[in-house]
Order: C-alpha cells, then sequence, then structure tokens
C-alpha cells in the first residue's frame, strides 16, 4: 500500500482484525436450527453488537425478526447535514459440509499460504470486519465523514426473509443515501470489482409418492411404481443434453455484455476434474450470470450403507433455481413448480412447498456513489481500475432495500473472490484483500461525504 495515512492505519490494524475473525469465525452461527444450537447464532450477534457499542454506535439493538433469527443494528452519528450511509453484512454463515474434508477446522480461522481458512471467514463475517476496519481507519484520520447505519443480518444463508419483512415493517430504520453490501467479491484477487447485478433465487422442495409403503423389489419391482426412480427423471428433465436450463416457458438463451470470465479460468476456479465438461452454451458469463440456473441441491432417499432390496414409496429433493435479472422470481417459481408437476411420471403424487425466494437485482452504475468507489478503488489498488461484474448468486435482501429505498445508491463489494470458496469446504479470506478493500471503504465514504 502506499503512504496514505488511511492505508497506513488499516494496515496497522490487520494483526487485531485476524484476532477478531478468530472469535467471529469460532461461532457456529448457521441460522438452521435443526442443524446447529441457536445459542451459537445469539453469541455471534452479541459478538457483533458489542463492537459495535464498543466503536461509539448509538440504538445499538439485537433485532427480533419474523424467522426467528436476530439482526444487529447500530447508528454512528456524523456531522450534522452529513449524508447517511447504510453498512451491509451477515454474521451467519453456510453448513461446514463434511468437517473431514477441511483441511483446517472449519469454525477455527487458520493461517495457511497466506490465506485465513474458516467457515465465514470469506462471507461475510469478513465483511463485519471489513466495515470495522473502514470505520476505525476514519475514526484515526480526522473522523467518520458520514452518519452511519449499520446492520449485521443473521439469516441471509438461509433465504428465509427475516430481516427483509423487519425493514419492511420498520420502513424508515434502514434508510440512506447509499448503501453498502459487504457481501460480494473482487472478480479476480487484487482486481478491484463492485457487482453490478444479482440472480435471484427461489427454492422448492419437491416430494414424490407412488406406494402406501415400501416393497420388495424381488416381488413387486417391475410394476410397482418406484418413488425414487420418478423422482430422478423428473429432476433429469430440468436439464438438456448439455446441461442447460430447461424449465418450461424460460428462457435460458440471455447474453452478458460486461467483463468476461476465461473458459480455463472458470475451470481452474471451479477445480473442474480433467476430462469432464462444463455445461450449458454461450460464454462462462452468460451461463453464470445472465441466465437461470437449476440445482438439485440434496435428496431424501435411503443410503447406500444400509440400504434394502425396495420399491421405493417416497422421495423427496431440494431443488434451487438461481433467477437472473430480468425474470421475476415469483413468476420463475410458478413456472418451476409447474414443470415438476407437468414431468413428473407415471402419474404419480407431486407436492411442491416453497422454502425461499428473492428477486434479482441490478444496480445504477451510472450514480455518483460509483465514481466515488471508482476513486476510491484506484488509490486502495494503485494501477487498477474498478471493474463491473455479476454474481451468479443472490442477496434477496438489496431488492427490499431498493423498492424502499428508491434513491438510494446500492454497492456491492466483498471478499468472496473466487479463491474463497465460499459455501465449499477450505473456504478462506485473503488478508491482502481484506485489507484493500476496508482502506477502499474508508477512502468511498469520504469521496461520498465531500461529492
Amino acid at each position: 500500500m502506499s503512504s496514505n495515512p488511511v492505508a497506513e492505519t488499516v494496515a496497522s490494524l490487520m494483526p487485531r482484525a485476524q484476532v477478531e475473525l478468530t472469535e467471529l469465525v469460532a461461532f457456529r452461527s448457521v441460522a438452521d436450527f435443526d442443524q446447529f444450537p441457536k445459542s451459537e447464532s445469539e453469541a455471534a450477534a452479541r459478538w457483533v453488537a458489542d463492537a459495535l457499542t464498543a466503536e461509539g454506535f448509538e440504538d445499538v439493538a439485537l433485532l427480533d425478526t419474523p424467522d426467528g433469527t436476530q439482526s444487529v443494528y447500530g447508528y454512528l452519528p456524523g456531522p450534522e447535514g452529513a449524508k447517511t450511509v447504510l453498512l451491509y453484512a451477515h454474521y451467519d454463515v453456510q453448513p461446514p459440509l463434511d468437517e473431514a474434508g477441511w483441511t483446517t477446522p472449519p469454525f477455527e480461522l487458520t493461517e495457511r499460504d497466506g490465506r485465513w481458512y474458516g467457515r465465514g471467514a470469506a462471507d461475510c463475517k469478513g465483511g463485519v470486519i471489513m466495515h470495522l476496519l473502514a470505520l476505525r481507519a476514519l475514526k484515526a484520520n480526522g473522523g467518520v465523514p458520514v452518519h452511519v447505519k449499520f446492520i449485521a443480518e443473521g439469516s441471509e444463508e438461509q433465504g428465509t426473509g427475516g430481516l427483509e419483512r423487519y425493514a419492511e415493517a420498520h420502513p424508515g430504520l434502514l434508510d440512506a443515501n447509499a448503501i453498502v453490501i459487504g457481501d460480494a467479491g473482487n472478480f479476480r484477487t487484487g482486481l478491484p470489482t463492485v457487482t453490478a447485478t444479482l440472480r435471484g433465487m427461489t427454492m422448492l422442495r419437491v416430494q414424490v409418492d407412488t406406494l402406501e409403503g415400501n416393497l420388495h423389489s424381488g416381488q413387486f419391482g417391475g410394476a410397482a411404481p418406484d418413488a425414487l426412480a420418478a423422482l430422478i427423471r423428473v429432476l433429469d428433465s430440468l436439464r438438456a443434453k448439455d446441461g442447460t436450463t430447461t424449465i418450461d416457458g424460460l428462457t435460458p438463451d440471455a447474453s452478458w455484455d460486461g467483463l468476461q470470465y476465461d473458459e480455463e479460468q472458470f475451470r481452474a476456479d471451479a477445480k473442474v476434474l480433467d476430462g469432464v465438461d462444463l455445461i450449458g452454451d454461450g460464454t462462462v458469463a452468460d451461463r453464470i450470470w445472465a441466465r437461470p440456473a437449476v440445482t438439485v441441491l440434496g435428496i431424501d432417499c435411503p443410503p447406500v450403507v444400509g440400504a434394502t432390496p425396495s420399491v421405493q414409496a417416497s422421495a423427496r429433493a431440494l431443488v434451487s433455481l438461481r433467477v437472473p435479472p430480468g425474470i421475476d422470481a415469483a413468476e420463475a417459481t410458478k413456472l418451476l413448480q409447474a414443470h415438476l408437476e407437468t414431468h413428473t411420471p407415471w402419474g404419480a403424487r407431486v407436492r411442491t412447498e416453497q422454502i425461499g425466494r428473492g428477486q434479482p437485482f441490478r444496480a445504477d452504475t451510472t450514480s455518483p456513489a460509483y465514481a466515488a468507489m471508482a476513486d476510491a478503488m484506484a488509490v486502495a489498488y494503485p494501477g487498477q481500475e474498478m471493474q463491473y461484474a455479476g454474481q451468479g448468486g443472490s442477496i434477496p435482501l438489496c431488492n427490499t432495500l431498493a423498492a424502499l429505498y428508491p434513491h438510494a445508491e446500492i454497492l456491492l463489494i466483498g471478499l468472496s473472490e473466487p479463491e474463497a470458496q465460499i459455501h465449499a469446504v477450505n473456504e478462506s479470506a485473503s488478508p491482502q484483500e481484506l485489507e484493500h478493500l476496508s482502506v477502499a471503504e474508508a477512502l468511498f465514504l469520504r469521496n461520498y461525504a465531500a461529492g
């Protein structure tokens, strides 16, 4: 980093940031309380609340949201007449998946090969730390020039909409001139990037029933309708031969005209095995940012170990559909439900249940906040120009905030670059990215206040 005083301050705060992220990662704050104790999420929320209080935030509160989780709110007053900026992150995390697949324990932040490994290090507990670093750097160099609202969500990964519904019921709470969502990531490590679009998401649980109970496959197999086979067939109908998502009535051929994603680089980032093809057609950017994408997240059926020779009476799956900008998530949900029902074979009974849903998002990149961020990133990343990219993931709160506050300028930055491997085993964050982005955010707040 250069001799910029803000950059020097952030650099001096990095050891403290590592300690704090270690503490925050240690909470097993998965907002699925059938899998993880609610007390872990509550403890993480209290940690964030205590951190805000220590930084001088007022009105710090644990907000009980309608989905049974807590979001953490705080307000830091700035100079009289200053603009207001909302800083967002979430402290809940994805489950660790197979803990045996982690090189080091998922809830112990571990430094290895220049990165910090742990569940939530990048997505998005690192975002909480990024906001704190930026504010501390400003406080040490003349003060924070804007009013700051801080919100840390407790159930973003579950898509259950608690904070969205809370915000709708309290419409003045998160109102701001600009909103910085700290839950995205650079297109590549060291390449400053703002995320201009997000795909929305709908999630359905589908259950197929064919028999009153399981039957002996030798006695009844061949004529008795197998629910698991029916489920496999209907799930297979969701993709064309090349893997393109094919849902009746849903257009799969939109294109992305911005920053492109080299196919070989994508293969390396996604760790695709040698000889295995990518799925779909069009450019990689088309496929992951501009088009719908279906994923079977899980199937309930007998495991191989202990399986009996039975025709299955029931089977169910959890299906996720990512919805690009330009497609309404509610309409996509109806199309997905209709497709599943239409393509279920043999007259099998099929039921679908919506588990979560969020609309896609497109930012206004011509707004003054983007110019302020571009200038800030040029300083934080010397010699680099800020890029605009899409993201295939979903942050449902973005659309809620855009609807509630149409005047607000929304920017998405964060630590979830490809090497971070968010949602997978061995998630990690780059401390260099944390440092650079914290500087960029601090300088953005200064630029935006002066604009």
